[in-house]
């Protein structure tokens, strides 16, 4: 699946020069935050020197935003495989909370977290750019809540993005996924309730 991304030019190849810049910033990035991480912590990661990271990017604030861009593009091609390979509407919604839930916990996806946490470091022109990419991966969580039944928790697909989106994205502060208890399968199981109770009526 990444390999075809990569062949196809939609994301860098994780094992390049680039491909590595990037997930390393990510990573510092949501590690340290943007404001402590500097270019020569991300060129340390990678090991090169500071100046050869602005052949790949104008400005720290660029990198950001690139590390974004990817980490959207990769989420979205996970879940959209997801998706596709189950055969209920509620198993697909079922997917994209999962696939959510692993991207924030760091189980998949570097970085993930920085979405949220570092958007305010971006300018107007790079969160304009990093919202275009953002709304291909939203579009597959409007499609399928829209899959449900009606009378089916929240009815309105974008609200119920919206709240499933707050209380998922809160759970990097608060769930240990690997301790002991509340495992990641049994809280995807759990945060499908809300939007979709068990006893509601199934659609194919």
């Amino acid at each position: 699946m990444i390999q075809a991304m990569v062949a196809a030019g939609e994301i860098s190849d994780p094992e390049g020069p680039r491909g590595r810049l990037l997930n390393a910033a990510a990573r510092l990035f949501q590690q340290q935050g943007f404001a402590r991480t500097t270019v020569r912590d991300i060129a340390g990661e990678v090991g090169i020197l500071s100046g050869s990271i602005f052949h790949h990017v104008k400005s720290k604030e660029d990198l950001l935003c690139e590390a974004m861009l990817e980490v959207t593009r990769v989420a979205r091609t996970r879940m959209a495989a997801a998706v596709a390979e189950q055969q209920g509407a509620r198993d697909r919604l079922r997917a994209c909370i999962q696939c959510e839930l692993e991207a924030i916990h760091g189980f998949a996806v570097p970085g993930f977290p920085i979405l949220v946490s570092e958007w305010r470091s971006l300018s107007a022109a790079n969160q304009k750019r990093v919202l275009a990419e953002r709304e291909q991966y939203e579009a597959i969580w409007l499609e399928v809540l829209a899959e449900r039944p009606e009378n089916t928790g929240v009815s309105d697909p974008h609200l119920a993005r919206k709240l499933l989106l707050g209380a998922l994205s809160h759970t990097h502060n608060w769930f240990k996924p690997r301790g002991r208890g509340l495992s990641l399968d049994r809280l995807a199981a759990e945060a499908l309730l809300t939007v979709w109770p068990q006893s509601s009526p199934t659609t194919k």
